[in-house]
């Protein structure tokens, strides 16, 4: 066993439940922009709809199965490199769509199907791939997670607050509206201060493995961005649906990622110090592209469709 498999980071249960119900909190301000209209604004551009759940939960997952191949990471990391790649979609991928002038409609719905179907897809994927790399199931067999622990996992931390968020943009819209700016910066606050709490409390171990996940995580990231771009441009997407399905498979829930890290293989050095720095790196490099992109609209005269006001 490698040195890193053998760190297991420091995370007390206290804080643990506090950061379970952050996430809920987090989701439910997410659920609070949502209305059934945006479900049906997406079902106007279904192929990038499809694409970008396609590529999501599905390709996404399989590439990073084959790209472990590739890179031989050790254990840990390649087992949270496969935790990541089965996360829905991030909660800042909206604002970096809107920021980059791509079809924030289109974003939203996806982000929004991605984590409705995240409800089952995450267990299913992380257990079947899990399982099935060589470098991989010895940990998944020696933590012995069944995939349906995880999914009452995940329905208490997503679907739930999705629910209720929705429940009440639909009873109270004068509230939900009031609330959306506010709630969608403290969101953003409390996942970077999540991801970066993570890592401050395990400041000497992250240092000392740092070098075994820029460059995976780099390479990880990257793959996901460019393979959105590339198949929307191949099946003949407008340019703002391109660059809303990019950042829907580029961008990932790494705090999801990261409480079920601390809920299931207690803290375990390498996935978590791949997932915290995914949830650090995806934003850098997300930001990056976005301000490119903003400065480069997309002609509006491509066909997409438009966001409504």
């Amino acid at each position: 066993m490698a040195p890193i498999d053998q760190v297991h980071l420091s995370f007390n249960p206290q804080t643990l439940t506090l950061l379970n119900a952050v996430l809920g909190l987090v989701m439910f301000g997410v659920a609070l922009e949502l209305r059934v209209e945006d479900f049906k604004v997406a079902l106007k551009t279904p192929k990038a709809l499809a694409l970008g759940l396609f590529g999501h939960h599905l390709l996404f997952p399989a590439m990073t199965y084959v790209l472990i191949w590739i890179l031989q990471p050790v254990p840990s990391i390649a087992l949270g490199m496969i935790l990541v790649s089965s996360c829905p979609a991030g909660h800042i991928s909206n604002f970096l769509v809107h920021y980059s002038k791509g079809n924030t409609a289109l974003s939203v719905s996806v982000s929004a199907l991605s984590t409705v179907v995240a409800l089952f897809m995450t267990p299913l994927n992380f257990a079947f791939w899990g399982n099935l790399h060589p470098i991989t199931s010895s940990l998944m067999k020696e933590v012995a997670m069944s995939p349906w622990e995880m999914l009452e996992v995940i329905v208490m931390l997503l679907g739930v607050p999705l629910v209720l968020g929705m429940w009440v943009a639909r009873q109270f819209p004068g509230f939900a509206h009031k609330a959306q700016k506010p709630m969608k910066v403290l969101s953003l606050v409390i996942l970077i201060a999540f991801i970066g709490g993570a890592l401050g409390a395990n400041f000497r171990h992250f240092m000392d493995y740092i070098s075994l996940v820029l460059g995976v995580v780099f390479v990880h990231n990257l793959m996901a961005l460019i393979t959105g771009y590339g198949l929307s441009a191949a099946i003949g997407l407008p340019e703002r649906d391109r660059r809303a399905i990019t950042f829907e498979m580029g961008i990932q829930n790494s705090g999801l990622g990261l409480i079920l890290i601390f809920n299931f293989f207690d803290g375990l050095g390498g996935m978590a110090i791949v997932t915290a720095w995914w949830g650090v790196w995806h934003i850098v490099a997300g930001m990056a592209l976005a301000t490119f992109w903003k400065n480069r609209p997309p002609n509006d005269s491509d066909g997409a469709v438009k966001e409504q006001a």
